[in-house]
């Protein structure tokens, strides 16, 4: 059983009202560079309003992005990812897309050293091995594409019931042919059912 005693705790930053920020652990004015460069440390922190206690941690790393992005030296976010992005706000799909860009971030964060072996070695033999490095790149974006849907399916059971999601299931007992009917009946009408739904989610989506 771990200890939670041994668990590092994360550092609380406070954010006054002149935007100042408060570092507790060191009793030191901070700068949102200083809090990225926590960040890419590894060193986790908590910001909160001094005079509300409102916990505001999402919208400052959501402005460290914004800083890191305008300094204009290599931007992450491809305008076609924001635009999309966007589009997800409000849209049906929305809550499952924190879900999946944490789950691939954390397969790349894991695979991160593999892939900087790779590239590395695709740079030393020139630019021929560059189309290389990108085909495992799409490779590697496909696999975190499938898992995810794997997961998906254990607790979504509108994705397990989708044409094709899964294997065939086992055949059933013979039936009187009216029952047979009956049931073929009542199974495509709920494909049916199910495909309209999905045409509506994709018209949405465009």
């Amino acid at each position: 059983m771990s200890d939670d005693k041994n668990q590092p705790q994360a550092t609380v930053i406070k954010k006054y009202a002149n935007r100042r920020l408060y570092n507790t652990a060191t009793s030191t004015y901070v700068t949102l560079d200083d809090l990225s460069l926590m960040v890419k440390n590894g060193q986790d922190f908590l910001v909160y309003d001094a005079k509300t206690g409102e916990d505001i941690t999402r919208s400052v790393l959501t402005q460290i992005i914004f800083e890191e992005e305008n300094k204009g030296t290599q931007n992450l976010l491809p305008i076609n990812f924001l635009r999309k992005l966007i589009r997800f706000y409000g849209d049906q799909m929305q809550g499952f897309v924190p879900g999946y860009l944490d789950f691939s971030l954390e397969n790349l964060t894991k695979e991160q050293d593999k892939i900087r072996k790779q590239m590395v070695d695709g740079m030393g033999l020139g630019q021929m091995s560059m189309p290389g490095n990108l085909a495992g790149m799409e490779e590697h974006a496909k696999r975190n594409m499938a898992m995810f849907n794997d997961a998906m399916k254990m607790f979504n059971p509108f994705a397990a019931m989708m044409p094709g999601a899964m294997a065939e299931p086992t055949p059933p007992p013979a039936q009187p042919v009216s029952s047979q009917a009956a049931s073929k009946d009542d199974l495509q009408a709920l494909k049916d059912q199910l495909a309209a739904m999905q045409q509506k989610v994709d018209n949405i989506g465009r």
